[in-house]
């Protein structure tokens, strides 16, 4: 069992993953009653600054903010774009080591599914 600090952190790396869930979802994955999840959240969004968008309703759920992200360890989308664009040039080692640096620190990318 996951202590809260470590389940908060959970949370809060899931959300910048996933972008979007339900607070069902969180229960299920974190074994955590709805309101020791919504606790969860209100620290998140309180005291960590995690930008949190509550949808309510029966298509409702929890989302965080389009441009934030748990570490700020990720490339630009030039940065990206410029070391992709350096691929071709760079032996078959290199490529491989440079998409695990494009792996490592690209943005995750967004989907429209839901957990």
């Amino acid at each position: 069992m996951q202590s809260t600090p470590e389940r908060r952190l959970a949370i809060r790396n899931y959300l910048s993953q996933a972008r979007y869930t339900t607070i069902e979802y969180l229960m299920s994955e974190f074994g955590a009653s709805k309101s020791t999840i919504r606790r969860d959240l209100d620290y998140l969004e309180t005291e960590l600054s995690v930008p949190i968008e509550r949808v309510p309703g029966n298509q409702g759920g929890i989302r965080v903010f389009e441009d934030w992200y748990a570490s700020m360890n990720y490339l630009s989308d030039a940065q990206e774009q410029f070391l992709q664009s350096l691929l071709p040039i760079l032996s078959e080692e290199q490529q491989e080591r440079m998409r695990d640096i494009l792996f490592c620190f690209s943005k995750p990318k967004t989907s429209d599914r839901s957990a």
